[in-house]
């Protein structure tokens, strides 16, 4: 069986080899917090669209970035942010229109119940922050997570992402349940997940924790992307909530359209989470992200603890937030993650069916797994080599997974058919030598 494999890991450019120029120069900057993806790392100066432009001239077909969600440096984004930073920038604690016209359109497409949204600079303070909450409204302490989770890097958040941590295992108030897939649950998925977290809570509860939150981030992406079958979450969310618990969605990865079937990815199986979290595809690049509770929740946390952030929910982090939203909705781009997403993944069945290599394909709309494999176990080695054979032929991937063999494929919601195409053929390729 390959080693586990922790997160940034996967695709990770190896110092210890020797390092010179550039290279050297961000390692003297950020010394062992440095991390840059492939062996041979890349410099960027520009991008455009699902496009992203090297130094040295080089185009690359961008499938490991869901942060430009839109697009790459999209004008009807690019627009609002700049003419706001040019007319005012300040703190959170004044009235500032966009920021109320913001919140607003965004709550619009949240479940009606979570009526309040605090705003923050990232995913991980986001997820902090529910976690925070959690505790507060249940006055519990247990959590459970998915074996290979990530959900931040703050010092609470790391303590329930398994997947970031390199020696030890998380906390006594955390349990860890195997990713909702076949591999662990055979062919009742829900039935599987839903008795593995009733066990955790047992667990929970035997040591005096109790339970607070399942935290979920709803595409099971670090795990290696899980989306079906629809609704496989429904029975373990409601056996978390029936025990006093919170169900916490972390839309940081899946939110946003990226699913095609719905804006949420907790839309997919039908579940009404008592938090959402927010993060990364929101400003498409700016650093903005949020949470989204119930008033109740949320005045309990407040009643012991007061709250506030300079940046998160600043003027230009609201327009270039109301932009993305506007931007999904005019160019369609949930549709179009279901109708490319749908394209890609017919092409990838095509492709396994006359490959040995590749294994179970799993995900939902423009956030698509694939497994690598050689006499069906994960094989991390390959799936490195397909992710450079693939930067080779100009396209962009990453890896996800226990064992780091699975192909994460996240590229921005406007790509096109034929660049759907392109990325095909160069898989197919890199599958094949």
């Amino acid at each position: 069986m390959s080693d586990i494999r922790q997160i940034l890991d996967m695709n990770a450019f190896d110092a210890s080899k020797g390092t010179t120029g550039k290279v050297q120069r961000r390692l003297d900057n950020l010394g062992a917090a440095s991390v840059l993806f492939y062996r041979q790392p890349i410099e960027m100066i520009s991008a455009q669209g699902a496009w992203m432009q090297a130094a040295d001239g080089t185009r690359y077909l961008d499938f490991y970035n869901n942060v430009p969600s839109v697009g790459h440096s999209h004008p009807e984004v690019v627009r609002p942010i700049s003419e706001q930073i040019a007319r005012l920038n300040t703190n959170t604690r004044y009235l500032v229109g966009v920021v109320d016209e913001y919140l607003e359109a965004l709550k619009a497409r949240l479940p009606e119940p979570l009526s309040n949204v605090m705003l923050t600079c990232s995913g991980s303070e986001a997820n902090d922050l529910a976690l925070r909450v959690a505790f507060a409204a249940t006055g519990a302490r247990g959590v459970i997570v998915t074996q290979t989770a990530y959900h931040g890097n703050t010092a609470l958040v790391t303590d329930v992402s398994p997947s970031a941590m390199k020696r030890g295992a998380p906390p006594d108030w955390v349990e860890t349940v195997p990713a909702p897939g076949s591999a662990a649950y055979g062919d009742d998925i829900a039935g599987g997940f839903a008795q593995a977290v009733t066990e955790a809570m047992a667990r929970l509860t035997a040591r005096g924790h109790g339970v607070a939150a399942l935290l979920v981030d709803s595409i099971f992406s670090s795990d290696g992307v899980f989306a079906d079958p629809p609704g496989f979450l429904r029975a373990a969310a409601k056996a978390v909530q029936a025990a006093g618990g919170l169900l916490i969605a972390d839309e940081v990865q899946p939110g946003f359209g990226r699913t095609g079937g719905g804006f949420w990815g907790f839309e997919r199986h039908g579940v009404a989470p008592d938090i959402v979290t927010m993060g990364k595809p929101m400003g498409n690049g700016f650093p903005m992200a949020g949470m989204a509770a119930r008033p109740a929740h949320l005045q309990s946390f407040c009643a012991e603890t007061g709250y506030f952030n300079t940046f998160g929910g600043n003027p230009v982090a609201a327009a270039a937030g109301l932009a993305v939203l506007r931007v999904i909705e005019a160019e369609g781009l949930q549709h179009n993650a279901a109708r490319i997403g749908a394209q890609l993944m017919q092409g990838l069945q095509t492709i396994a069916k006359g490959s040995e290599r590749v294994g179970q394909l799993r995900g939902a709309g423009l956030f698509l797994g694939v497994d690598l494999i050689r006499d069906g176990a994960p094989d991390p080695a390959f799936t490195t080599q397909v992710i450079d054979a693939m930067r080779a032929s100009g396209v962009l991937i990453g890896a996800a997974g226990r064992y780091g063999a699975t192909l994460k494929l996240r590229p921005p919601l406007c790509l096109d058919a034929a660049e759907a195409a392109q990325f095909l053929d160069a898989f197919e390729r890199a599958v094949s030598g």
